[in-house]
């Protein structure tokens, strides 16, 4: 479990394949902290420690992960957003996210606004797993490559996001340009109350 508050951007170091797997090796600040089996989101991806050294750890994707993720369409010198799973006794400073991204969204529109940014991203609709809650409200949560977002201006298949400076500094959304594929998690509470209430339905 993850609450959407990234940690560190860690750059690429390797990239792998063995047959349909991808293994995905990167330097950060604290993996001599990390253990092996430890669950840690990448853009808002949950992988698993399979290998560290001094500086670099290794996660593996499998071909499911591939094409449901961008981490597929990654490359050696690309920042990761990073969160190491959630401390049960602390704050919940985002939302709840689980790591599990539900599809990617491209990014159509990028505005400096002043000092800030806003990003405009849109994804594939389904009516029928927007009816389950695969979809952004006003107002609401969403996650963004990892990162904890509040929703403005929600369509029917397109949303936008405000930045700050920190984040658009220390998360990978600077390296965001029109075109860039990300990672999309809706709310979990949203598809849970749309699964209640269609279940009411019937």
């Amino acid at each position: 479990m993850f609450s959407g508050i990234v940690e560190e951007a860690a750059i690429i170091v390797g990239l792998e394949k063995e047959q349909s797997n991808l293994h995905i090796t990167m330097e950060c600040s604290f993996t001599d902290e990390l253990q092996i089996d430890q669950s840690i989101a990448h853009n808002g991806v949950c992988l698993t420690v399979v290998k560290k050294t001094d500086k670099t750890y290794t996660v593996t994707a499998i071909q499911e992960t591939l094409d449901k993720t961008n981490l597929g369409v990654l490359n050696i010198g690309d920042k990761v957003n990073l969160e190491r799973s959630m401390v049960m006794n602390g704050r919940l400073d985002g939302h709840i996210v689980q790591g599990h991204v539900d599809q990617t969204a491209k990014c159509i529109e990028i505005k400096e606004a002043d000092g800030s940014w806003y990003y405009t991203f849109q994804y594939d609709i389904d009516k029928e797993k927007a009816g389950q809650g695969y979809m952004t409200v006003e107002k609401g949560s969403v996650t963004v490559n990892g990162v904890s977002l509040t929703v403005v201006n929600s369509k029917d298949d397109r949303f936008s996001v405000a930045i700050i400076p920190y984040t658009h500094d220390f998360t990978n959304f600077h390296q965001f340009k029109e075109g860039s594929i990300i990672n999309l998690e809706f709310d979990i509470l949203g598809k849970y109350i749309s699964r209640i209430m269609s279940l009411k339905g019937e």
